[in-house]
């Protein structure tokens, strides 16, 4: 039987709307303390209302406990029954370790795709995946899981990607935001990172933050029912400015068909630095990069930005909207993770149009200062043509991790 499986409109009632043209809904409600929820939904046909949601439990930071998989006929008012995917599992190496990223409908065949991270972690410590991560897709629902690995005869589940050797260096999907989008040539264009080679040919941090990673796109095109991928080159960023390096790129087209990467950095140990947005572009279709510059207003003045994953989304009005998190300060690391903004882009120069960046959401009087509004995923809702954001108000409290999975509609 088909059931009402994720609406609890009472919660949201406690939440004041920030800005005009924002409504909000408790989408899944967490279990309880010590439990935080993820939960996302994605078409899964060029056309129509057929929905799959994925949810994630959370009680650590960078592990999923575990995931349940649901489907939806009526534009997610309805859900079937959970069904669960396992997450970790007990291996004589190590424990397997499984992180569910988004679900993409390829424009070209009407096929859907869901993307993860998968790997065996010897002591079950989430900084392990850096060295241990690999890539997997599935088509369909039901689909096979398949590894993502380079044409070449070269290429194996151990070395998958150029400059990639599981066991010292990894490839990644940095969170949901990562969403991939169709190319001008019909190719799946997929923003990874990838953990930093030294020179001794094994993983390596030249910025003493918490983790170190260049960025790359992944290009995959039909073969017959399969996909063929191929990588750009990497994209890789000034240790001294941005201590993460390149982290959770974002990709979206321009007008002139340049791609541009948005870019996650970070000033994690080096707080005296701005922690800005960067940006890296291409003009060959997404193979070779710019070096990264700070991401600016369309005014050209410079914002802060913590180091959060963020989003482009190109909508149907033909415009192509940003969202993630800009901060009137400038922050130290991952943190403040509020307020979170939405603005368009200007898809002739690729810059911020400061003009219409608004507030979606934003720490509420009373709440803890660890408040984290990110690890979001937002797509075009068919019908109303709002932007609709599924992102959990998180709080990852030393005392137990809370937080609500919510879903926001956003009038643009």
């Amino acid at each position: 039987m088909r059931r009402r499986a994720f609406l609890a409109a009472s919660a949201a009632a406690a939440m004041p709307a920030s800005t005009t043209g924002i409504e909000r809904e408790v989408f899944l409600k967490s279990p309880g303390k010590g439990t935080a929820v993820m939960a996302y939904a994605f078409y899964t046909k060029p056309e129509g209302v057929e929905m799959a949601s994925i949810e994630q439990r959370w009680s650590r930071s960078d592990t999923i406990d575990v995931a349940y998989h649901r489907m939806s006929k009526d534009h997610g008012r309805t859900w079937g029954a959970p069904v669960t995917i396992p997450t970790g599992e007990k291996r004589p190496n190590g424990m397997w370790r499984k992180h569910l990223r988004a679900g993409f409908v390829e424009p070209k065949t009407g096929r859907y795709i869901e993307f993860w991270n998968e790997g065996v972690l010897p002591s079950d410590d989430p900084l392990e995946g850096m060295r241990q991560w690999n890539l997997y897709y599935r088509i369909g629902v039901n689909g096979k899981p398949t590894p993502i690995i380079h044409e070449g005869a070269e290429f194996t589940l151990r070395h998958p990607l150029p400059g990639v050797f599981v066991g010292k260096n990894c490839a990644m999907l940095g969170d949901q935001a990562t969403v991939p989008i169709a190319g001008k040539d019909g190719s799946i264009l997929v923003p990874i990172e990838i953990s930093h080679l030294g020179p001794n040919g094994d993983y390596y941090n030249p910025g003493g933050g918490y983790t170190y990673t260049d960025g790359a796109l992944l290009h995959g095109t039909w073969k017959g029912d399969k996909l063929v991928w191929r990588m750009s080159q990497l994209v890789t960023a000034d240790p001294k400015r941005s201590t993460r390096g390149v982290v959770e790129p974002t990709v979206g087209i321009l007008d002139d068909g340049r791609v541009i990467l948005v870019i996650r950095g970070s000033n994690d140990k080096r707080t005296d630095q701005p922690s800005h947005r960067w940006i890296s572009a291409s003009t060959d279709g997404g193979w070779k990069f710019s070096d990264p510059a700070p991401w600016t207003y369309d005014t050209g003045e410079n914002f802060f930005s913590p180091s959060s994953c963020s989003q482009l989304l190109k909508h149907s009005n033909g415009k192509m909207y940003w969202l993630g998190n800009i901060n009137p300060v400038n922050p130290k690391g991952n943190r403040p993770r509020f307020p979170f903004m939405i603005g368009e882009v200007d898809t002739k120069t690729g810059l911020l149009r400061k003009s219409t960046v608004r507030t979606v959401d934003d720490r509420q009087p009373g709440e803890n200062e660890i408040l984290s509004l990110s690890n979001f995923y937002a797509r075009e809702e068919r019908g109303s043509k709002k932007v609709a954001l599924h992102m959990t108000r998180l709080f990852a409290l030393n005392d137990g991790w809370e937080g609500d999975a919510m879903l926001y509609r956003i009038t643009v």
